[in-house]
C-alpha cells in the first residue's frame, strides 16, 4: 500500500517536472535575482554584453534613495489617481454589461463577443487606435465636438492637455478591459440559483434590491479578483502610456513645485530607469511596487471578504 502511494507520488512529480523546471528558471529565479540586483549599482560604463562585470554592492542604498526620490512619489500619486479612474469604472461597466447580456436578447451572442473583442487586442494596438481618435487634427472626437461647437480639443487634443491626458488613457483602458469583467460576472451570475431570486421576489424585493442584496454579494469573489488584478495592472502600466504619450507627458508643474509628467505612472518610471541602465535602482522600484501590491491585496481581501 505504501509502495503504491510512493510510486504514485513519483509519477506525479515526473509529470510536474517540466512545469517545475520552467517555473524555477523563468519565474522563481528571476524574482530572487532581481532582489540581488536591487542591492547593487550598475554604472554607465558597464559593458552591455557583460552588464554585471563591474557591479558594486551598495546594500539598501537604492531603497533609501528611492524613498527620497520625488519623481517616484509623484509616479505613485499619478498611479493612485489612474487606479481610481480605471478600477471602479471597469468593474461597474463589466457588471452592468453582464446583467444586461444575461437576458435572452436578440443577438446576445454577438454583443457578448463584440464587447469582449477589445480585450483580445494588444494594449499597444488599442493605444495607437485611441491616439488617432484623440488626435486634434483628424481625430473623430475633436471633429465630432467641433461639429457641435465645442473647440476645446481641436488645438492641442486630449493627450496634450495635462488635465485630460490621464483620464483619456483611463477611458481607453476601461473600454478595453470591461469585456473581460463582463465574462467573469456573466459566468458568476449564471451560477446563482434562480431559487434565490424567486425567494427575494416573494419577499417583495424589486430589481434594485435583488441587485444590491443578492447579485453583488454573490459575485464578491469576482470583484475582489478584478480589484487585485486592476491594482497590479495600474502599478505596472507602461504599454498604454508609451503608446499614447511616448514620454509620460504632457509635462506640468506639480504642487511640489517640480516639472513632472502628467501620465508618468510607476510602471513607466521603472522603464525609464531601466532604459537609463540603472538596473539596480529599477529592480528596487519593482520590489517596492511588489510590496505595495501585496499590502493592497491583503486590505482588499479583508474589506471584501464574505461575512460568515
Amino acid at each position: 500500500m505504501i509502495k503504491g502511494k510512493v510510486k504514485e507520488n513519483i509519477n506525479s512529480y515526473i509529470f510536474l517536472l517540466p512545469f517545475l523546471i520552467i517555473f524555477l528558471i523563468f519565474l522563481l529565479l528571476p524574482v530572487f535575482y532581481s532582489f540581488y540586483l536591487s542591492l547593487h549599482k550598475v554604472s554607465y560604463s558597464t559593458d552591455l554584453y557583460n552588464i554585471f562585470s563591474d557591479m558594486k554592492f551598495v546594500g539598501f542604498k537604492n531603497y533609501v534613495e528611492l524613498m527620497k526620490d520625488s519623481h517616484f512619489w509623484w509616479s505613485l500619486i499619478v498611479t493612485f489617481y489612474y487606479a481610481i479612474l480605471t478600477i471602479p469604472a471597469t468593474i461597474f461597466l463589466g457588471l452592468i454589461l453582464a446583467i444586461l447580456l444575461n437576458n435572452k436578447l436578440f443577438g446576445v451572442s454577438f454583443f457578448r463577443s463584440a464587447y469582449f473583442l477589445p480585450n483580445v487586442l494588444d494594449i499597444l494596438v488599442v493605444g495607437i487606435i485611441w491616439t488617432f481618435i484623440y488626435s486634434p487634427h483628424y481625430g473623430i472626437l475633436s471633429r465630432t465636438l467641433s461639429a457641435i461647437g465645442i473647440e476645446t480639443f481641436s488645438k492641442e487634443g486630449v493627450l496634450a492637455n495635462a488635465r485630460t491626458a490621464l483620464p483619456g488613457i483611463a477611458l481607453a483602458m476601461v473600454l478595453r478591459g470591461a469585456g473581460f469583467g463582463m465574462i467573469l460576472f456573466l459566468a458568476a451570475i449564471q451560477n446563482i440559483p434562480k431559487s434565490i431570486y424567486e425567494a427575494a421576489e416573494i419577499d417583495g424585493a424589486g430589481a434594485w434590491q435583488k441587485l444590491w442584496y443578492v447579485t453583488i454579494p454573490l459575485v464578491k469573489p469576482i470583484i475582489l479578483f478584478l480589484v487585485i488584478t486592476g491594482t497590479i495592472a495600474s502599478l505596472n502600466a507602461f504599454t498604454e502610456i508609451y503608446a499614447m504619450t511616448q514620454n509620460g507627458g504632457p509635462f506640468t508643474v506639480t504642487f511640489m513645485g517640480e516639472i513632472q509628467g502628467a501620465t508618468k505612472l510607476s510602471g513607466y518610471y521603472l522603464f525609464e530607469n531601466w532604459q537609463q541602465m540603472r538596473y539596480g535602482y529599477a529592480a528596487a522600484i519593482s520590489y517596492v511596487l511588489l510590496i505595495i501590491t501585496l499590502i493592497f491585496s491583503l486590505v482588499y481581501a479583508r474589506v471584501l471578504r464574505s461575512k460568515k
